[in-house]
């Protein structure tokens, strides 16, 4: 399925660093005793297993060197940094010019659901089965890459892939590792979308007990199975209705303004490339989602891209409305910097008003949307606009109401046992000031 590029390992140019080939792990040393537990291997003797546990260091330093002995290249100035000792990402000591490789990682390092689709084949029939039952089979290309994960780590360090597990993240702030108590100091739509992901969490846990080439005790552990969910969803890419992982690569973080464009050439290898140029410096970035509207990004990764533009308007009780004129969450925005309102907002609070009002006047603005008919379109908003007003104020003081409510629930839980508090908490004021910013416009509007 890997023909998105023309390039070939042969194009990249001698400024990046090379290496001879994929190498086994047993070649590299220099990880601490700390870094792993011990379980028995089959036959006698201990492997190995990175620590997952999320007061564990990540061990990165290692994880560089195995990259590099295993094929991965990458731009002169290229280095995984952190600001914190807890999350590392990529970027640049020197400048990088547009159109220049940035990360070259082999086809054999990928960990893809094509891959352990061909390498586990049949049994992983009976747990697809089962997502499927569940509702969730088009998340199958994730839970082949979540069988992977799990696979690989029980191998301890006899695994090609220890060192990469053993740099991975050990604490999540996303939708899947959140409690009960995240979801009830969250917005509506934030907590549903979250939701979501713990949802998905859960059935992937109930399906693997049906892959029964994997030990009961990988199987049987919660937190490690949650653990490898998150590192899936969070660090996996689609590509054509697949999954993959390109280890490396999956250090860039996510940027409305991005420096990088992440794909596949026709032998599967994968190519990063600088999509402008890259001043030294510089954080090195991909598009992991919609730049426009934050929250899915805060439920699939647990991050708060706090540089975008916009936020749904949050209205969940007008779905109905929303899909009836061809709309969707990412159409309904209010803007953070201006307290602008997408049109589509205004089409949405009308169409819903005129429903309740009178179902002919609703079906001749519905045919106006749908055809772009702009000229009865700004009638109907015009004769209407006062009503629609109304119904924004309400929506946006409730809102805002509902926000210091849920703000100061999320302040009363101790952070040492909720420690997803600053994240929601930042999440909560952006969603906050942007409402505050809607708010102010629509006062001024009479």
């Amino acid at each position: 399925f890997f023909f998105f590029l023309r390039f070939s390992a042969a194009a990249v140019p001698p400024t990046m660093r090379f290496a001879l080939s994929l190498l086994t792990l047993a070649a590299f040393a220099g990880t601490s005793v700390s870094a792993f537990s011990l379980q028995t291997r089959p036959g006698g003797g201990f492997a190995a297993l990175a620590n997952i546990d999320e007061k564990a260091s990540r061990q990165i330093y290692p994880f560089t060197e195995w990259a590099e002995m295993a094929g991965v290249q990458q731009a002169d100035g290229f280095e995984l940094t952190s600001n914190d000792g807890e999350d590392y990402f990529a970027m640049t000591r020197a400048d990088i010019p547009a159109g220049s490789p940035v990360v070259y990682v082999p086809s054999e390092m990928l960990i893809s659901s094509f891959g352990a689709a061909q390498e586990f084949g049949q049994g992983l029939q009976m747990a697809e089965q089962k997502l499927a039952e569940a509702g969730i089979g088009y998340q199958v290309p994730l839970f082949r890459v979540f069988v992977k994960i799990l696979a690989e780590y029980e191998k301890g360090d006899e695994s090609p892939f220890f060192k990469w597990l053993d740099a991975l993240p050990r604490q999540f702030y996303n939708g899947a590792s959140m409690t009960y108590a995240c979801f009830d100091a969250l917005l509506p739509y934030v907590a549903w979308l979250s939701m979501t992901e713990r949802t998905n969490s859960v059935n992937f846990q109930k399906a693997i007990q049906n892959v029964f080439f994997l030990s009961e005790d990988t199987t049987s552990d919660k937190d490690l199975l949650k653990w490898a969910y998150c590192v899936a969803v969070s660090r996996s890419v689609e590509f054509n209705g697949e999954r993959v992982i390109a280890p490396m690569a999956d250090y860039f973080n996510h940027g409305t303004e991005t420096e990088v464009e992440v794909n596949f050439d026709e032998g599967g290898n994968c190519m990063a490339y600088a999509s402008r140029d890259i001043p030294a410096g510089s954080p090195l970035r991909v598009s992991l989602g919609d730049p426009t509207n934050p929250s899915p990004l805060f439920a699939t990764y647990g991050f708060l891209d706090e540089s975008s533009p916009a936020t749904f308007c949050k209205m969940m009780d007008k779905q109905d409305e929303m899909q009836a004129l061809g709309y969707d969450f990412s159409n309904l925005l209010f803007y953070k910097e201006t307290g602008d309102i997408s049109p589509e907002v205004y089409d949405v609070v009308l169409y819903s008003l005129l429903g309740n009002a009178d179902p002919n006047l609703q079906q001749t603005f519905y045919q106006a949307v749908v055809s772009g008919d702009e000229a009865t379109k700004n009638q109907y908003h015009q004769q209407y606009f006062q009503y629609t007003l109304d119904e924004l104020k309400n929506h946006v003081n409730k809102t805002l109401r509902d926000l210091e409510q849920l703000t100061n629930k999320a302040r009363s839980y101790d952070p040492r046992t909720h420690p997803r508090v600053p994240v929601i908490l930042k999440h909560n004021e952006f969603v906050n000031e942007t409402f505050l910013r809607v708010k102010a416009n629509l006062d001024a509007m009479g």
